[in-house]
């Protein structure tokens, strides 16, 4: 049989009419409903999810400052890597995060390794007052937190930002990590226990490496949630201590709109997102593997 035999007779074999059996009375439905309900309810699902972003796009390449496009131009990213104001902002907003994403990360990791390791009186409560951040409204947190501050006299600054951020980001690490350690099978414990380690030594050999995923999960996504975070922001920012949220809300208040700086900032994050979230995902797939 020659090459080109061969390459007609599987050609042929995958064509949904030649399919034989139950797989090929699926793969001719599938083959003549190619617009079903459910495609066309996707597709719209993500033509409205995805059009305003490549608007955003396209005219973040706009000669003009109006809805009108007079051309093609580079000038708002050009006058976006010169604005120092909207760089210190921004510096703002990545100290913030990462710093209030650490120390919910440790602490949350430590309740909920405590939370689920020890059995005491007050466990259940402490289960359930940790979720009240994640369910309250975050301007009740806001105006709470301020009052909060304004009552014990301390200034608003950069550090009642940082103070605020940790505060709502601990749920959401807890509860991952909580999530991992119901997954977690204690006789690795008992096994570690047995061979003569330490509570200290289990802690730090065995459960937080087996926790691992679930951690780096909770920092992920409260640096995230610090860096979008507006309301709560607002509420305890102090002279000076302007987070690029609280930048992009004052400059398009000022200005009556979106400006094409914004758009052009919007899309230099949509892509670092997007740069981020591949590369962070493929180290937590080779974190899970280990």
């Amino acid at each position: 049989m020659s090459f080109k035999d061969v390459v007609r007779s599987v050609v042929t074999s995958i064509k949904p009419g030649k399919i034989q059996g139950e797989a090929a009375r699926h793969a001719r439905r599938a083959y003549r409903r190619r617009f079903s309900l459910s495609q066309t309810i996707f597709i719209v699902t993500l033509v409205f999810l995805f059009l305003p972003l490549f608007v955003l796009v396209l005219y973040s390449f706009n000669d003009s400052t109006s809805m009108n496009w007079n051309g093609f131009s580079l000038r708002w990213y050009e006058r976006l890597l010169s604005s120092r104001e909207l760089w210190r902002a921004f510096g703002n907003s990545l100290i913030v995060a990462v710093t209030s994403a650490a120390t919910a990360t440790v602490i949350g990791t430590i309740g909920a390794i405590g939370v689920n390791w020890y059995r005491f009186k007050l466990r259940n409560y402490v289960q359930t007052i940790s979720f009240l951040p994640m369910i309250l409204p975050e301007i009740i947190i806001g105006v709470s937190l301020s009052i909060f501050f304004a009552g014990l006299g301390i200034p608003l600054g950069l550090h009642t930002i940082y103070i605020a951020h940790t505060t709502f980001n601990l749920p959401f690490v807890f509860l991952m990590v909580m999530a991992r350690l119901d997954e977690f099978d204690f006789s690795i414990i008992e096994a570690a226990h047995d061979l003569g380690a330490s509570e200290k030594e289990t802690l730090f050999k065995v459960t937080i490496p087996i926790c691992m995923p679930g951690i780096m999960s909770g920092l992920l996504t409260a640096i995230t949630l610090s860096l979008e975070d507006f309301v709560i922001t607002f509420f305890v920012a102090g002279p000076g201590s302007s987070t690029l949220p609280i930048f992009i809300y004052s400059a398009i208040t000022r200005r009556g709109g979106i400006t094409p700086i914004i758009s052009a900032l919007s899309v230099v994050m949509i892509l670092g997102t997007v740069v981020l979230t591949t590369m962070l995902r493929n180290f937590l797939k080779y974190i899970a593997a280990k």
